[in-house]
């Protein structure tokens, strides 16, 4: 038997509010919205893409109402996202006031890479590999 084959993977970031996260991705780094639904009056879930990399979220409110069973293990757990990007410099320009929460720095593994908090509280790695 064959493995199946993986065709994409997408983190679901759940937040309180999905609006505050939306210009650190939008306005910043040039997502667009590729689909959104709106629950209470208020995004519910929003996806958002750039080119190959996608990024969804999700409110608590409406994680609790679609799955009782996934609402009772979530405890307000952050993720850690890492995407590679072109240029490191003009990521850092385009989320200038946004928190720092790893200083620029140089791996052993070839990149360099800067942390960020979105406003949800998710851990945005940026890398550049140097090539």
């Amino acid at each position: 038997m064959s493995n199946p084959q993986v065709l994409k993977s997408t983190p679901v970031l759940f937040v309180e509010t999905i609006e505050t996260s939306l210009p650190f991705w939008q306005e910043r780094l040039g997502f667009s919205r590729a689909a959104e639904v709106l629950h209470g009056g208020r995004l519910g879930f929003v996806i958002l893409g750039n080119g190959a990399v996608e990024v969804m979220y999700q409110s608590i409110a409406l994680l609790q109402e679609d799955s009782a069973a996934h609402a009772g293990i979530f405890h307000d757990d952050k993720t850690f996202l890492f995407i590679e990007v072109e240029n490191i410099d003009a990521v850092v320009a385009a989320l200038a006031g946004f928190e720092i929460v790893m200083p620029r720095r140089e791996t052993s593994y070839g990149s360099i890479e800067v942390g960020y908090r979105e406003p949800g509280g998710h851990c945005v790695t940026f890398a550049q590999f140097k090539r």
